[in-house]
């Protein structure tokens, strides 16, 4: 039977990117996209990709997903800045435990697990930050704090029964972008964004292009590479406001002007934090301690061992990213 690979999260934008770019370039394998949503099974087919909606959380959907798979490719999350913390330790913990549990039964060769840098975050200005620095003592928010401890258990698998990596994305941008400019231009159209801070502060971000190549070269990598987690970026700083205000132009609209020190705004994201807490309101602040920090902070990560050990080159800039999320966005309005 005819080996296949499992792109999780299939529905997002990430995995439905991979899943696609899989299934026209690894053509001795099935692609095979999952999700709990059914919203792009007509998208990925047109794509070559076979689809099988369910829950990870689910260990019988897990083990039938992985039966005769070779790799795993779990982009599937549950990513927000703010929540309850029950939520995400179902979707981020327990899902990727129940799939690893299932890949090692059904003897799945290589899990590989997309994982995140918010487990650096610490509000403070952090510069080519490495895998070997040490974390901060308490994780920024709930979505950081469950993806640490779903890499922590897939690292530890790692040649018991499956070789396993994590690899730490930072900021994906490109066409299909459901998470980061999408969220600015709702800020945007509410009349809310504002340049907290000097305006001054850098950042990486990644092209899911580089990302992709990233999962690539982690397919690719030798067994003395597994049981650890890697950096991933465009491989050049921006300025995070420059690249904004860039895009907005792109999109024919003006780039904000007003500014708001970040002291006030931190101040502002704490009430309505607390609020939404209190209140037990379902929908996340508008503004939140986490977002403030990536609007004004200087953040920007090492990616040496990714390119060292899996041979990882970024082939897209940011600006690259920036400019195929407009002409997808221009088509799709």
């Amino acid at each position: 039977m005819t080996k296949h690979i499992v792109v999780t999260g299939a529905a997002g934008f990430l995995g439905g990117r991979t899943a696609k770019f899989l299934a026209s370039h690894f053509d001795n394998y099935r692609i095979v996209g999952t999700s709990r949503r059914n919203n792009r099974v007509g998208e990925l087919a047109e794509n070559n990709c076979e689809f099988m909606q369910g829950d990870l959380t689910d260990i019988s959907f897990c083990n039938t997903l992985t039966k005769n798979a070779e790799i795993i490719v779990h982009c599937a999350a549950l990513s927000a800045p703010f929540g309850p913390y029950d939520s995400f330790y179902k979707s981020n913990f327990i899902a990727s435990q129940s799939l690893l549990n299932a890949a090692i039964k059904n003897k799945v060769g290589k899990f590989i697990f997309i994982s995140t840098p918010s487990i650096y975050f610490n509000f403070d200005d952090r510069f080519n930050v490495s895998e070997s620095d040490i974390l901060p003592k308490k994780m920024v928010n709930n979505y950081a704090k469950t993806k640490y401890l779903a890499e922590q258990l897939v690292l530890k698998s790692n040649n018991k029964g499956i070789q396993t990596i994590a690899l730490r994305p930072r900021a994906i941008i490109g066409a299909e972008d459901t998470v980061i400019f999408p969220r600015m231009l709702e800020a945007y159209h509410k009349g809310k964004l504002r340049i907290v801070g000097d305006g001054k502060n850098k950042c990486d971000m990644t092209c899911a292009r580089n990302v992709i190549e990233s999962i690539i070269c982690a397919i690719a990598a030798p067994s003395h590479a597994y049981g650890e987690a890697y950096n991933i970026t465009d491989g050049e700083a921006v300025n995070f406001w420059e690249a904004l205000n860039y895009t907005l132009t792109s999109l024919n609209l003006m780039p904000p002007q007003k500014k708001v020190p970040k002291n006030i705004a931190m101040l502002a994201a704490r009430v309505l934090e607390m609020k939404t807490t209190l209140l037990r309101e379902k929908e996340e602040p508008p503004l939140t301690r986490y977002g403030v920090g990536i609007l004004s902070n200087h953040f920007t990560l090492d990616i040496s061992k990714a390119i060292s050990k899996l041979n990882y080159k970024p082939i897209m800039n940011t600006y690259d990213g920036i400019n195929e999320y407009v002409t997808w966005h221009k088509k799709k309005i």
